[in-house]
């Protein structure tokens, strides 16, 4: 066995599809086949399943998996190690982020990660923080920044930074007399845009919702968006108003383009928090790079 095949394998085991790990690998797929077929003559059994549509591993395969994440966790150590002697970090750091951190808070977080570790490759994938908990669990990423978190005890989450969710409107006539009072009749009379299913400010929403005793089919719903961006342009453009972090909308606010309102008797605080598996170590550039966000967020919070 070499290192270019336990690569190849474990990549193959965390995309379930040759084409994804070719791609992550920068391997072309013909490569790729070859460094498993290889490996399984070496280890004289069958490590993938090829006869179905999804991609998983065999009894063997799942045997050496275990083996081989420790592997390549200790080639990555020692390497790190060496590069810390010599005062060089080389490496690649992928996180997933939901849309809030994704957008509003990373951007500025991941230039200056960059300029303390400029040979670092840092990777940012964009997906519902449920979709993220789900990839965290399934070993596909391994740190996570979400806007909810779940019971799952084979989950570690660290709590980031506050957010707070309003009542985002066009700043028009309409809306100014909310500015006096702001009743549940005249919320249910407002025509609403939500997020996608999965979307942890919408499942922040429905839980405050749930706690005054209503649901989303209390409310007039004209649309599911998934994209933040293009939810505002809508209000902008007067197709209706929605719950928006104010992270979200901070510009807009500042320019005068949006109202943002607190909705009596809903609580609609909650928390940012990167996650990554318990039983499962990090590499020492991903904590590295944990530590850091923490301890900036920290610094910003103070």
């Amino acid at each position: 066995m070499d290192f270019k095949q336990l690569e190849t394998f474990c990549a193959i085991a965390k995309y379930k599809s040759y084409s994804k790990a070719a791609e992550h690998l920068f391997l072309t797929q013909p490569t790729l086949s070859s460094h498993i077929i290889n490996l399984e003559k070496e280890l004289k059994t069958t490590l993938v399943n090829r006869s179905s549509k999804q991609i998983s591993l065999t009894p063997a395969g799942q045997i050496l998996y275990q083996y081989a994440v420790d592997l390549l966790s200790l080639k990555t150590n020692a390497q790190f190690k060496l590069d810390e002697y010599r005062g060089t970090f080389v490496g690649q750091v992928e996180i997933a982020a939901s849309t809030i951190p994704e957008q509003y808070v990373l951007p500025e977080l991941l230039c200056q990660f960059h300029q303390e570790y400029p040979d670092v490759t840092l990777s940012m994938h964009h997906l519902p923080s449920e979709k993220i908990i789900e990839g965290v669990l399934s070993e596909e990423y391994n740190l996570g920044i979400v806007g909810s978190r779940s019971t799952h005890n084979h989950l570690a989450f660290h709590e980031l930074v506050t957010d707070e969710l309003a009542l985002i409107t066009p700043a028009s006539e309409k809306y100014r007399r909310f500015r006096e009072t702001l009743t549940w009749s005249d919320l249910v009379s407002l025509p609403y845009i939500f997020r996608e299913q999965g979307s942890g400010t919408r499942k922040r929403f429905e839980t405050a919702l749930k706690r005054s005793h209503h649901t989303l089919k209390d409310l007039r719903v004209v649309a599911y968006i998934e994209n933040t961006e293009v939810i505002k342009t809508c209000i902008r453009k007067g197709m209706g108003v929605s719950i928006l972090s104010r992270r979200a909308v901070e510009q807009e606010l500042k320019e005068g383009l949006f109202y943002a309102f607190d909705i009596p008797d809903l609580e609609l605080h909650r928390h940012f928090y990167l996650v990554h598996h318990k039983y499962r170590s990090l590499s020492p550039l991903e904590v590295r790079f944990r530590d850091f966000l923490i301890e900036a967020l920290r610094h910003q919070a103070t």
